[in-house]
């Protein structure tokens, strides 16, 4: 049977109405994008954005080849609260001569991208509509994400595990001042703010040099510790952990100041951001820098596993907690990344997963348990190195080519940052379970740098377009949107 006849006027109005219809019924996914200083999160972001709305990705997403005129673009973002991620300025960076990193993330940010593709059947393809997904990508730092995790702890609960985490071997060096100050702290004694301002600033000092280090510090907080913002100087940044034996405090006491400060963090602080943006998040990819953690020996892969629990203790708070029952079962995906994966060769790739999927063995029991779907994949947003492979007196060596950044240093070589260099990072073991032995993980055989972005060749497709080499961002992309797509 023919539809009638019907006049263009009417013909308009049923076209604008289910334009109207077609934004009410859109389906928006959220992705939270998070992971430590360095990690590579705005990479990532700009990466992914590039790829899909301008194209030239370099293996080019699969997923994508069979779906016949979809294409990807921005929108206005729409939470206007909430700045705006600043992708032409970071692509920008990583275009331009020389190209550059662009700067890491300090605050909350947030982009609109949607992927639109034509209708097959229905009253959507009969009124000329197509159907689209938004992908609201929200981007904050990770150590916000481990803040999540005291809404659901007492002051005496983060102290001890603080105070553990800080006493580990890894940490000896970059703690002792804070350790020394902490010996002569009487916390039973009246409360004295000179004292809670002297041990915030040694605390928050230790906080910063294991980020700066390139010490696996995963899981250390509180996180506006190391970003402040405007919070800087504010009494809710003025506590430290320390030693509690429990049972009641006096209310004049040092411990009674430490616990109301720590208690004003959780309420003004940490927890406006869970209700403002993380309850709101459907899928959530975290990176992951796990070659430093191998440069730090089987202790700090350990220290990297314990931080990566406590991610995800702060994405899947156990069932009986209050902070449980508000997020329900939301986060359905979640991505685990290995990024920097071209700083090995590509036969190193699927030790780097295996070593990643050890260290967040524990976090995916909870995903499972809870009923997300996780992945942990080898990743380099932007490839910045090529593989090289030789033959040097029978022995086969596996490296990358690129140009490390100026101060890079391996053995008694220091890169001035303008010359292409092969380095030979060294073998990752076969079995990850060898990286967490004591006794088998040689930490002091490899020889990781940091690499400058590569200056991206332009090639004809039509019009021309930047040519994209990527590692790995393909299967993120898959797997955290595959089942929304047609």
């Amino acid at each position: 049977m023919r539809l009638p006849q019907i006049s263009r006027d009417t013909r308009f109005t049923l076209e604008h109405a289910g334009a109207y219809v077609g934004d009410l019924i859109t389906p928006t996914l959220r992705l939270g994008v998070t992971g430590l200083s360095r990690a590579g999160k705005t990479v990532f972001i700009t990466a992914l954005v590039k790829c899909l709305c301008e194209g030239g990705a370099n293996p080019p997403f699969a997923r994508l080849s069979g779906i016949e005129g979809l294409r990807a673009y921005l929108e206005p973002q729409p939470d206007d609260d909430v700045p705006r991620f600043q992708y032409e300025d970071h692509l920008n960076a990583l275009q331009s001569e020389p190209p550059h990193w662009p700067q890491s993330t300090r605050r909350i940010s947030e982009l609109r991208l949607t992927l639109e593709w034509p209708s097959r059947g229905g009253l959507f393809e009969f009124l000329g509509l197509s159907q689209r997904l938004h992908i609201d990508i929200v981007d904050y730092p990770g150590e916000w994400l481990i803040d999540l995790a005291l809404l659901d702890q007492s002051y005496q609960e983060w102290s001890q595990h603080a105070l553990y985490t800080v006493q580990r071997p890894v940490f000896s060096a970059l703690a002792k001042p804070f350790l020394e100050f902490l010996s002569t702290v009487d916390p039973e004694g009246v409360a004295d703010e000179q004292v809670a301002i002297r041990g915030a600033e040694l605390y928050t000092q230790f906080l910063q040099s294991a980020r700066n280090s390139g010490t696996p510090y995963a899981g250390l907080g509180p996180g506006r510790f190391l970003l402040p913002g405007d919070l800087e100087g504010s009494p809710q940044l003025t506590f430290f952990p320390t030693k509690t034996e429990g049972g009641a405090v006096e209310s004049e006491s040092l411990l009674a100041l430490l616990e109301r400060r720590f208690a004003s963090y959780r309420k003004n602080i940490v927890k406006p951001f869970f209700e403002a943006h993380f309850s709101r998040i459907d899928r959530q990819i975290v990176l992951v820098d796990v070659l430093s953690a191998l440069n730090g020996g089987a202790e700090g892969l350990r220290a990297l596993e314990d931080g990566l629990e406590g991610v995800m203790r702060a994405i899947r708070p156990r069932s009986e907690s209050w902070l449980a029952y508000i997020l329900g079962r939301r986060i359905d995906r979640i991505a685990f990344a290995a990024t920097k994966a071209d700083h090995v060769h590509r036969n190193a790739h699927r030790q780097l997963e295996d070593i990643l999927s050890k260290s967040v063995s524990r976090a995916a029991k909870r995903a499972e348990a809870a009923g997300s779907a996780f992945q942990c994949i080898a990743l380099a947003a932007l490839q910045a190195t090529t593989d090289v492979h030789k033959d040097i007196q029978g022995e086969h060596l596996f490296g990358v080519r690129g140009i490390p950044e100026a101060g890079e240093r391996i053995g008694g070589r220091t890169f001035d940052g303008s010359r292409g260099a092969v380095v030979f990072p060294g073998d990752l073991p076969e079995d990850a379970l060898d990286a967490f032995d004591e006794d088998r993980a040689r930490p002091e055989h490899f020889g990781f740098v940091k690499f400058r972005p590569p200056t991206l060749e332009r090639r004809e497709a039509g019009a021309q377009v930047n040519a994209w080499p990527h590692i790995g961002l393909d299967k993120a992309f898959a797997f955290l949107f595959e089942d929304h797509l047609p």
